[in-house]
């Protein structure tokens, strides 16, 4: 008998499948914005993903032995903590354990600079990303009034949470 992997079971890579991680190029835009506006319904823009890319942000790729884009995040750091602008994870490889991953670079990056924190915003709407920030250890500290935009014109507020380091 099977079993379906939880969605808090780190992705352990087979021999024949490693992923590897590669700073965000330009270059890697079309397959990163294929991702984006897959799961999005407010999408970044390639302005905004070469904006963050130009201003020396750490973004990171996460891609398999084949090339194919499995996710990524942005992350923008300051004096004392980093700010989570962007994660993401193919629809398809979700519940994977990859944001996991995505997450334990963003955290060793923070360590490597030592920073006392990582922050992020996410939607109170997107309940299973907030579940799994708060399994990884990401605390709710406030709540930013119309953040995100919404349909209808509406906006929707965001969760501000954060990870001590």
């Amino acid at each position: 008998m099977s079993s379906v992997p939880s969605p808090f079971t780190r992705l352990e890579p087979q021999p024949a499948f490693r992923l590897h991680f590669y700073k965000m190029r330009p270059s890697d835009l079309d397959d990163v914005l294929r991702l984006e506006n897959d799961l999005y319904p407010f999408p970044w823009t390639r302005g905004n993903f070469l904006d963050s890319i130009n201003s020396g942000y750490e973004t990171w790729i996460l891609r398999d032995t084949h090339g194919v884009l499995n996710g990524y995040f942005l992350m923008m750091l300051s004096v004392d903590d980093a700010h989570l602008l962007n994660i993401t994870v193919s629809r398809a490889l979700q519940g994977r354990g990859l944001g996991l991953l995505l997450l334990d670079k963003a955290k060793a990056i923070a360590c490597e600079k030592k920073l006392s924190a990582i922050l992020l915003e996410v939607r109170p709407s997107n309940i299973r990303a907030e579940k799994i920030y708060q399994r990884y250890g990401f605390a709710r500290i406030g709540v930013r009034k119309g953040y995100y935009p919404a349909p209808n014109n509406q906006r929707e507020d965001a969760i501000v949470m954060k990870f001590a380091l």
